[in-house]
């Protein structure tokens, strides 16, 4: 059984093995401001094999299982960059730390991590600099996901959105 979700070290040890990715998901807003809760973080990784074996070792450092109703704990697998090469959509973790998702294609960014990193915003989260996906790239992959939990939270990111955006107009010299 997982501890307690701690999204920190789950990046804390992306960082440690130089893994090039952009966060995504519900604690990407989160980052962004959205009262919204997880219990998962998830990442869009770069493809590139450098990237996918550092994955692969940040991945077996946090114990990495396959998530599974089916099996408590999660499945265990052989974690190399050529079976992370081999997903084309995502694979669904459970670690040592939480809940972990690895999605290549997101919703609505279906080139993956090349499509995310035009408009990521880095944020500092514990002294570590992160590429965090834009509110409105996680607005657009939660619109196009269209399931009913990003229905549910599609209301309140928007108006986060609009809000920050009045902020930023108001702070704004004239």
């Amino acid at each position: 059984m997982p501890e307690p979700f701690q999204p920190a070290r789950i990046i804390e040890t992306l960082h440690r093995y130089n893994v090039r990715y952009v966060l995504i998901g519900g604690l990407a807003a989160a980052i962004h401001g959205s009262p919204a809760t997880t219990n998962d973080a998830d990442v869009c990784p770069d493809r590139s094999a450098e990237n996918l074996e550092a994955l692969a070792q940040a991945l077996r450092a946090i114990d990495a299982r396959i998530r599974s109703d089916a099996v408590e704990g999660g499945l265990a697998f052989t974690c190399t960059s050529e079976f992370l090469t081999r997903m084309d959509l995502a694979v669904n973790l459970t670690t040592k730390f939480g809940d972990f998702d690895v999605s290549y294609r997101p919703a609505a960014f279906t080139g993956g991590y090349p499509d995310l990193l035009p408009h990521a915003v880095t944020f500092d989260i514990d002294g570590i600099a992160v590429l965090v996906a834009s509110l409105n790239d996680i607005i657009a992959s939660k619109r196009n996901a269209d399931r009913p939990k990003d229905h549910a939270t599609l209301p309140i990111l928007e108006a986060l959105r609009d809000e920050i955006a009045y902020r930023e107009q108001t702070q704004a010299p004239h």
